[in-house]
């Protein structure tokens, strides 16, 4: 039970730190319009929402 708890806390805490990361680093494209994106621009904006999703709760 500790081991699982832990773990959640974490992997929670990495995911915040990993957004952390990308705020700064990766370019947002939130304000463009998605069907124009090109392929690594829509994998960017996947992973940087697969980040945030993570990091929240």
């Amino acid at each position: 039970m500790y081991f699982q708890t832990k773990f959640v806390i974490m992997k929670k805490a990495f995911f915040r730190f990993l957004n952390k990361v990308n705020i700064r680093f990766l370019p947002k494209y939130s304000k463009k319009d998605f069907t124009e994106l090109s392929k690594l621009q829509k994998a960017i904006f996947g992973y940087r929402y697969f980040v945030l999703i993570n990091s929240l709760d």
